[in-house]
């Protein structure tokens, strides 16, 4: 097949969007398929002979007005897309799904008649101009991570001021997607817990959701010799309330003196939520954080100086951070939500499961853990194995393939 792989946004350190475009794109590939990788900036990081085309954006949103205007060139900012693009985002909404499907759109033809795409296979964009791509003759197949209503859901639980749920009303752009998603031509999702999601907020029945697990590159993430500097590790951005990295601060804070925290997010905020709740715990002689970004090598390091990972969720549809740690050998303690359960496994083999924003649950099994190296080892090693023979990536390919296939099929029949 000739595969057409859009995401709006590639880079693999804007979460897992990105990772996901790489190594399912290189997989698709390695099976032989034809693949084109559709993207806007930040860029992912293709394998050789994958080709990238390039849909321009001037990521506007999250910039003050100072800063929003193209220095070499602010005039650019007057075409239609970008100047609404503009505008919007002084409202606080996030358009880039958006305005990604309507450069799509302008572009679609031209690219459409130079490599006569079999297929779309779209990464979670899910914006209007997937129907146009459709309309015009080409099965568009989903990649539905998890319902963006999940993310507004846990921003008004956790903050629910009622200018707060406005805001995050204008951030995320649900009615177009629950008009997009049920006439896509199939739907993939990366957990159990997703389907279920799926078919709660957009009336797809469960059975017509096809579960593709992510995989874990092992020979990337994989246990290094490392002195164990720090009992606890957690990695993600402490500024998403997502997290959970509130109610761990107040749960590290119960545990025995001698337990102790790494933190690593490269954009840790002087004035932010870790750094204002360390000081009125006190604890910050406890914490070590690491406050840059780090490739992959120092990632997989940092990982190592640790026994056990942290990823105290409201929701995950997959969960990358418990996937890789496991796969260096840590044990990991985790929310019993979303696909947590899926990727940890539920026999505390390899990891512990507590509810959402329990603190004396989460601080019980800090402490039960970090205080017994020795089973915090074997619960590594296990789950190690667990994702080797899990997660794997070569599989995920194999089974997207499968569905495109069928999707490719469907539409000829039809």
């Amino acid at each position: 097949m000739r595969i057409a792989l859009l995401t709006y946004r590639g880079n693999m350190f804007c979460g897992g969007q990105g990772i996901y475009t790489a190594y399912i794109a290189r997989e698709l590939h390695r099976l032989g398929h034809d693949v084109h990788v559709i993207a806007a900036p930040p860029l992912p990081e293709l394998d050789c002979g994958i080709p990238l085309h390039i849909l321009p954006n001037e990521n506007f949103f999250g910039l003050p007005m100072r800063d929003a205007l193209p220095r070499d060139n602010p005039f650019r900012a007057l075409s239609p897309v970008n100047l609404w693009e503009l505008g919007v985002t002084r409202f606080g909404v996030f358009p880039e799904m958006t305005s990604f499907g309507l450069r799509l759109m302008t572009r679609w033809r031209d690219l459409q008649r130079k490599y006569r795409f079999d297929v779309v296979l779209d990464n979670q964009s899910l914006c209007w101009g997937l129907l146009g791509l459709q309309w015009a003759g080409t099965p568009v197949v989903g990649m539905i991570h998890h319902p963006l209503h999940i993310d507004r859901q846990a921003d008004f639980d956790l903050e629910p001021t009622f200018w707060r749920k406005w805001k995050r009303t204008l951030y995320f752009p649900l009615m177009m997607q629950q008009r997009v998603v049920p006439r896509l031509r199939r739907v993939i999702t990366v957990s159990q817990a997703s389907a279920v999601e799926i078919q709660r907020h957009f009336g797809i029945p469960v059975k017509q959701v096809t579960v593709v697990y992510n995989g874990t590159d092992t020979e990337l993430f994989r246990p290094v010799e490392r002195k164990k500097e720090t009992d606890l590790i957690f990695v993600g951005r402490t500024e998403d309330r997502k997290k959970g990295i509130s109610a761990l601060l107040e749960a590290f804070a119960r545990t025995p003196g001698r337990v102790t925290l790494k933190i690593v997010d490269g954009r840790i905020k002087d004035d932010g939520l870790v750094v204002t709740r360390m000081r009125e715990l006190g604890i910050a002689d406890r914490v070590t954080l690491v406050r840059r970004m780090l490739t992959v090598p120092e990632l997989v390091a940092e990982y190592s100086s640790a026994r056990i990972a942290l990823v105290p969720s409201f929701f995950e549809g997959f969960g990358f951070p418990a996937s890789e740690a496991m796969a260096c050998g840590l044990a990991v303690i985790a929310t019993a939500n979303g696909a947590l359960p899926e990727v940890v496994g539920a026999s505390e083999d390899a990891g512990l499961l507590v509810p959402f924003g329990d603190v004396a649950a989460l601080a019980g099994a800090m402490s039960e853990l970090g205080s017994d190296p020795a089973r915090a080892e074997r619960m590594g090693r296990l789950a190690r194995r667990r994702i080797e023979r899990v997660f794997s990536w070569a599989e995920a390919g194999r089974r997207t393939a499968e569905v495109l296939e069928e999707a490719v099929h469907a539409h000829r029949r039809s």
